[in-house]
């Protein structure tokens, strides 16, 4: 990449923004070394990460990067047989307690988002723990080696202490002492080179014995160590000295562990500081309301509301264009600071960002193009000391561009032509543009040069653009006008100024018809387009407008289905309970009749009859039913067979008709009374009963039913439980009108086999009872007839 272009286009101040937000300095150096790449997959991998952290950002907040510091020279020293310092390893404790942080917190969002890039990087991460508690086991968080660090470091410790205590015992009883408080220059105890010492005034030094340490500035004070303490001290030294050994030992220790894992904490690092400047590429996006552009290799950039992203946000004014499309090169002219030169730089900086995998001030649905080379003559670079006048400053760039621009290069020309001749520089200027344009580079130039708004039109491939400018207000509006050319605002400017108008229409005489028709023909343009623009802004709300309304409309068609899906699922769980609480207690009250038929020898008391009937009605939930058509009611005759809707469709067969539209209906043991308009039909019998005699319930006549078993298991079930079954079964039987039945519950101790034989020998359904003969199951089975 063009060096010269980054600094004309001021990359690097985007680069000291990004260092700056980043957490760690191993992330700014990351940041600080951040060139554009021509390769547009390594391009999209750098927008990928970005992307990433972004959303990773938005979802859980900016990574830890607590303790994250650059530890690779301690490590690289460990690695060499180095000692190092409690704070060195303290550091190396920290980053690895950092580092596990990041990993932690890169796999809590991935758990809810596709991070793939930054999950590659925390991959190969490794989980030094270990040494991390070593090294705090040992080391305080001040960098102060603990005294549990060795078992011989906590005893010297205890030594030096209890030493330090009797050597200021004995110092405090000295100086409290009456007869030496008067030698004192003040009654306390100091020290000097290690060592407990007292001040004592000149004048009584050969009162003390001792060694003298040090005198105050004037000498009338000195600094004695007593004879009394001498030993003492002398042990001390003795102790601090065992303790630094002791010390060392430690920290050797710690380093070579340390060392050990050197090469991979090494690694970790540069993982780490690049992970951080991903996060601080996602801080600058946030930063500065960036986007991520779609990236291509084509050529084409097509910039939505593309803002410079070191203007003020709140004074910048955006900017739309498309390039490579259907032309590869934009002229543009308008008046001085109309903001040419800053869509120029616009332009290119948002290109090198793209392509070092930065996002962009733009609106999304922004697209961008990898270059090979991006190249800017911007500016008045004249150069007193090379003897260059702006012309010349200009030829020099453009004749190093000309060596090295290619097909794939972007090139941005302020001024093409400017600082010479008007015919002479004008002519250049297309020149040049003729060849770049051949090349097939893309190219944006301004100019003043109304010569080049002709050349621009009668181009294929080259369309003529100008910054906007409000003649009402004096003042330009920075907007870029794709499409139009410029236009000399001179003669409006000069009358809204004052300039008398007889010198200006003077002025306008001196210009050539031809010229007074373009500059008409660009007014007309110029208007047609603000009218295009106008209705463009029209359409655009309208259709925003009908957007937000369908919106709207969808929202509450989604939220009444939710409604009416929340309101069906209340309906059935509701249901859902009430027939499971129906069937809990219909169960029960068959359980409690089959007990007392039982306890009482088949003989149930009518009073017990209708109790059980009332629950078991009670127990049943009110069904929704579909509506039958009025008149619609079948005839029922005693003997028809019907279902009883209130009771789920439960089929039975009618007794008798008692009038008051109900009918008494046989139901299994049962007897109730229904609503005629509760009763549909199935069957008639083939000879009814006639209508006005009761038919008993002995009488009930009754038919095969393909579907009931012949046989029942009652392998596995307790007496009780099989006695129940057994009861149910034979009644399903009795009534399915099966002459026989079989009743399987294995040979095992025989105590089910006779208590399932008791029962059936006082049941009213059973004629009889046997054994199963050979290939009925023998022993294990009970065959019993029914009546």
């Amino acid at each position: 990449m063009n060096d010269k272009a980054l600094i004309t286009l001021e990359y690097h101040k985007i680069i000291q923004r990004l260092t700056d937000l980043g957490a760690t300095s191993l992330g700014k150096e990351e940041a600080a070394k951040l060139r554009p790449s021509s390769d547009l997959r390594e391009v999209q991998r750098r927008l990928a990460a970005t992307d990433e952290a972004a959303r990773a950002v938005s979802l859980k907040g900016a990574p830890p990067f607590g303790g994250v510091t650059d530890v690779r020279a301690a490590l690289g020293r460990a690695k060499l047989g180095g000692v190092l310092g409690p704070s060195e390893l303290m550091d190396i404790a920290q980053f690895i307690m950092g580092s596990r942080r990041i990993r932690k917190y890169v796999a809590s969002v991935s758990d809810e988002l596709e991070i793939p890039l930054l999950e590659d990087l925390c991959e190969p991460l490794i989980d030094a723990k270990p040494l991390e508690d070593e090294i705090r086991r040992c080391i305080d968080e001040q960098g102060d080696v603990l005294d549990a660090a060795s078992a011989d470091l906590g005893t010297i410790r205890r030594e030096i202490r209890i030493g330090e205590g009797r050597a200021r015992e004995k110092l405090e009883s000295l100086v409290r002492s009456t007869s030496v408080q008067k030698m004192l220059q003040d009654a306390l105890i100091t020290m000097r080179n290690d060592r407990y010492v007292i001040p004592v005034k000149a004048e009584y030094r050969s009162h003390f014995g001792g060694i003298v340490h040090d005198q105050s500035g004037s000498g009338a004070t000195l600094f004695i160590e007593p004879e009394s303490v001498l030993q003492l001290n002398n042990k001390l030294r003795e102790l601090k000295a065992r303790e630094q050994k002791e010390i060392e030992r430690i920290l050797r220790h710690l380093s070579e562990l340390a060392g050990n894992k050197a090469e991979l904490l090494v690694s970790d690092a540069e993982s780490l500081g690049y992970i951080d400047f991903i996060f601080a590429k996602a801080h600058l996006a946030e930063a500065m309301f960036g986007t991520r552009p779609e990236m291509n290799d084509r050529g084409e950039l097509r910039l939505k509301r593309a803002r410079h992203p070191l203007i003020d946000p709140k004074q910048v004014v955006p900017i739309d264009l498309e390039l490579g499309g259907g032309y590869s090169a934009i002229i543009v002219t308008g008046p001085n600071t109309g903001g040419k030169t800053v869509s120029l730089k616009t332009v290119g900086l948002l290109s090198l960002m793209a392509m070092s995998g930065l996002f962009v001030p733009a609106d999304d649905g922004s697209s961008l193009c990898v270059f090979d080379g991006i190249f800017a003559d911007i500016g008045d670079e004249q150069s007193i000391e090379q003897n260059l006048s702006t012309f010349s400053s200009h030829m020099t760039n453009l004749i190093g561009m000309l060596g090295q621009v290619t097909s794939r290069s972007l090139v941005l020309l302020d001024e093409l032509g400017a600082g010479t001749d008007p015919a002479e520089g004008s002519a250049l200027a297309i020149a040049i543009l003729e060849h770049l344009h051949r090349i097939g580079s893309r190219i944006i130039a301004t100019t003043h040069y109304s010569e080049l708004k002709a050349y621009a039109y009668n181009r294929d491939g080259i369309i003529n653009a100008s910054m906007e400018f409000d003649v009402a207000t004096l003042r330009p509006t920075y907007r870029l006008l794709v499409g139009v050319p410029g236009r000399s605002n001179a003669f409006a400017i000069a009358e809204r100024l004052g300039l008398p108008r007889a010198i200006i229409d003077h002025a306008r005489g001196e210009v050539s018809e031809d010229e007074l028709k373009v500059d008409t023909m660009i007014a007309s343009l110029e208007q047609d387009r603000r009218r295009a623009e106008s209705d463009r802004q029209t359409a655009e709300r309208d259709r925003r407008e009908a957007e937000t309304l369908r919106q709207q409309i969808e929202d509450e068609r989604f939220k009444l289905q939710e409604q009416k899906a929340k309101l069906l699922e209340e309906a059935r769980e509701q249901a859902r309970q009430q027939v499971a609480k129906a069937r809990r207690e219909a169960e029960e009250i068959i359980s409690d009749l089959r007990k007392l038929a039982m306890e009482e020898g088949a003989s149930v008391k009518e009073h017990r009859l209708i109790e059980a009937k009332r629950r078991l009605e009670e127990a049943v939930p009110d069904p929704v039913e579909k509506p039958r058509a009025a008149g619609k009611t079948a005839k029922i005759e005693p003997g028809d067979e019907v279902k009883v809707f209130s009771l789920g469709g439960q089929k039975g067969h009618v007794v008798e008709l008692t009038g008051s539209g109900e009918a008494l209906v046989q139901l299994g043991i049962l007897k109730m009374k229904v609503a005629v308009a509760d009763l549909e039909p199935v069957r008639k019998t083939a000879a009814a009963a006639p209508k006005k005699t009761p038919v008993p319930a002995a009488t009930v006549k009754r038919s095969r039913d393909e579907n009931v078993r012949v046989e029942l298991d009652l392998r596995g079930t307790t007496l009780d439980e099989a006695i129940i079954e057994v009861d149910r079964f034979l009644d399903e039987s009795f009534l399915a009108n099966l002459g026989q039945v079989y009743l399987i519950h294995g040979k095992g101790t025989g105590a089910l086999r006779s208590g399932i034989q008791e029962f059936l020998r006082r049941h009213k359904h059973v004629k009889s009872y046997r054994l199963g003969n050979y290939g009925e199951g023998g022993a294990g089975v009970t065959v019993a007839e029914l009546n």
